[in-house]
């Protein structure tokens, strides 16, 4: 599918090329800020061990493809314009992904407007794929039991359509060290296992010691259930599904520390740095377009150590200017690819006073 696919745009490259490119590509960031630091051996996840994946889908006269988004005739991959690139087979993706393709296209069959390009996003789950679908129809009574039928009868644990969880015979559940957290409908999971461990090593390596570490954009857990086995942790997120969901599991799982939560949009109103004082440490995982605002905070408070995790090595680079000159030393980077065969670059850093 390379020639028609949009997501692929480095798969005519080896691994050790890929990883070394990405790795020049933070360094080079760094270096644009006027920063230089060890930058480690790029942690590539393997072929076929993608858990979660938004396929396109379309309805047609003959019923519905379903695939990615393609590509433009003499563009470089990664584009994606109208055209949708079905699919058969993908060696980016868990095979329990791809055999939901059937039940993905009698979903768009169904529930699809003609014209309307339906996003399908499919995670797999300890409880089963989790799926959540938007763009489709309003669903009335018939339609929403056909749905819901149709999911049952592919073994999918929920459907969330626009919004509305239709069906949930399952419980999507996922495990972040010893806690099982049942996740909210859209929630945010690492896009591979080995991405996710690579990213929890390098965060707990970066606070290790700490006694009180303050966990920022938590989500529903991913690094502050682990780090609860051997320190107090608060938690901080803007979405209240996600923050009652790492609550759930911290109160259900013997033996881990105090975990405090608390939702606030970090954006519009970050911790401020007497507030970042209270911890020894922190961890900060902000989207894409960074947290320029909360790491300034960072810089003004008296927090010994923290660790960044990002996937924009641009905006990582400034964030760091900003560290750096408040008195903090960057530490060795890990680059991360769980997005392999693509130009997407994740890292985690440590920052110490």
């Amino acid at each position: 599918h390379y020639r028609a696919c949009g997501g692929c745009a480095l798969m005519h490259a080896r691994d050790d090329f890929v990883g070394r490119w990405k790795a020049g590509v933070v360094r080079q960031a760094l270096a644009a800020q006027g920063l230089d630091a060890d930058v480690r051996v790029t942690a590539i996840s393997p072929p076929r061990s993608r858990r979660r994946a938004t396929f396109a889908g379309r309805r047609t006269k003959a019923g519905a493809i379903v695939g990615f988004h393609g590509r433009a005739p003499g563009t470089a991959p990664g584009t994606a314009p109208g055209t949708i690139a079905e699919i058969a087979g993908c060696i980016l993706l868990q095979p329990p992904l791809l055999a939901m393709l059937p039940a993905l296209r009698a979903l768009t069959a169904a529930g699809a407007s003609r014209g309307a390009t339906l996003d399908l996003a499919v995670t797999l789950t300890d409880g089963g794929p989790d799926l959540a679908v938007s763009g489709g129809k309003i669903p009335d009574p018939a339609l929403g039991a056909e749905l819901a039928a149709i999911a049952a009868g592919a073994g999918i644990a929920r459907l969330t359509w626009n919004r509305e969880v239709l069906a949930a015979p399952g419980a999507p559940a996922v495990t972040f060290g010893r806690a099982r957290v049942a996740i909210p409908p859209g929630s945010f999971l690492q896009a591979t296992a080995e991405g996710e461990a690579a990213l929890a090593r390098a965060v707990a390596d970066a606070v290790a010691g700490a006694r009180r570490i303050t966990d920022l954009f938590a989500g529903s857990g991913t690094f502050a259930l682990r780090l609860a086995a051997a320190a107090d942790v608060h938690a901080v997120e803007g979405d209240a599904a996600m923050l009652a969901a790492l609550d759930a599991a911290w109160r259900a799982t013997p033996g881990l520390h105090r975990v405090t939560t608390e939702r606030r949009d970090l954006f519009r109103r970050p911790l401020l740095a007497d507030e970042m004082s209270r911890s020894d440490a922190a961890v900060i995982d902000p989207p894409r377009a960074g947290a320029e605002a909360q790491t300034i905070e960072i810089a003004r408070s008296r927090l010994a150590r923290l660790a960044y995790v990002f996937c924009n090595p641009v905006t990582f680079a400034r964030d760091a200017r900003h560290l750096c000159a408040a008195g903090f030393r960057l530490g060795p980077v890990q680059v991360v690819d769980q997005f392999r065969w693509s130009p997407h670059v994740e890292l985690a850093a440590p920052f110490l006073r």
